[in-house]
């Protein structure tokens, strides 16, 4: 799998570098979404596909992190709480419902009830892991409700949380902000013009903070992930199409790679298999070309996803019609 440079050298640290999160002092881990969370505290937002996220908080409790678990879905928190403490009886896990498309006063409440968790030990990981994604279609073709959708959990409800989580970090002088964006946030991504609206948003927004609060404590890691292989990514119409042609980083394999980047402090890591990854590296490096080869598969890239055919293959540049 390709990863960019700065992610390959945290990389090398592989699963020892991990043991980083649960050194000597005490530490919490809060998934918020929607999420907060272990001295380390580690909060990850959840209004992401439940595998990603459930992954993600039973690699924390494996490494002796403190879990908030907040979402909308509390059958769902709950659920998952029960997993984690089955596979890891010493875990200590709270449940925090909460939907980050609310408004302000809603979110303080949340923020207020978290931070008094673990006897007001407060947060020292976020990580925002919210993800609302529609159905690939052309950009002309969104609707207002689309629009404001994504964008009140994507960008305005995680935005929120942060600027609610900061005062507290700066009070303590540490504190770090884990944002799981997208390659869609890096890069031109046909067939998704509103969800990769919104990646940039965040990274554009994160990329800022980082800057303005670098010297106060506050660390910002934005991740870019590819496309990953979930459950809700493999239905059975185009399964054989991406055994063959689409691969994806498995969810595990993500979370694990995220949780090194996030202890390595980076401030930025890449996690995707070709041909993503090449595309991200020519936007970022040689956008003349990147650009071009964008605007030759835009098109082919809308049709392929209206047939569910491979969004991601080679064959949108080269080969037209057998891309769907």
């Amino acid at each position: 799998m390709g990863i960019s440079r700065s992610y390959r050298v945290a990389h090398r640290g592989g699963r020892k570098s991990m043991g980083r999160l649960c050194g000597s002092r005490e530490r919490a881990v809060g998934l918020f979404c929607n999420d907060i969370g272990h001295r380390e505290v580690v909060g990850i937002s959840t209004d992401a596909p439940v595998p990603k996220w459930e992954v993600l908080s039973m690699q924390f409790a494996s490494l002796g992190a403190k879990l908030i678990l907040s979402a909308r879905n509390k059958e769902e928190l709950e659920r998952v709480k029960h997993n984690i403490v089955c596979k890891h009886p010493e875990s200590r896990v709270e449940v925090l419902p909460m939907d980050l498309s609310s408004d302000e006063e809603s979110l303080k409440e949340v923020v207020h009830a978290a931070e008094s968790l673990f006897s007001s030990a407060g947060i020292d990981y976020m990580i925002h892991n919210a993800a609302f994604e529609r159905p690939k279609r052309g950009a002309l073709e969104e609707t207002e409700d689309g629009l404001k959708a994504t964008f009140n959990v994507n960008v305005f409800g995680t935005i929120t949380l942060t600027r609610l989580l900061a005062p507290s970090m700066l009070d303590r002088g540490m504190g770090h902000f884990v944002v799981m964006s997208s390659a869609a946030g890096k890069v031109p991504t046909p067939g998704q013009a509103l969800y990769s609206a919104s990646k940039h948003a965040l990274n554009g927004y994160f990329t800022s903070l980082r800057s303005e609060l670098c010297t106060k404590g506050i660390k910002v890691t934005v991740i870019c992930p590819g496309p990953i292989e979930t459950p809700q990514s493999t239905g059975a119409t185009s399964s054989s199409q991406r055994h063959s042609s689409e691969k994806r980083v498995s969810v595990e394999r993500c979370a694990e790679l995220t949780i090194v980047a996030a202890t390595h402090g980076l401030k930025e890591a890449w996690i995707s298999y070709q041909p993503v990854l090449a595309v991200m590296y020519l936007v970022q490096y040689m956008p003349t070309i990147g650009y071009w080869l964008m605007d030759k598969i835009g098109a082919k890239r809308v049709d392929a996803a209206a047939k569910k055919g491979n969004a991601y293959s080679l064959n949108l540049l080269f080969g037209g019609k057998k891309s769907a």
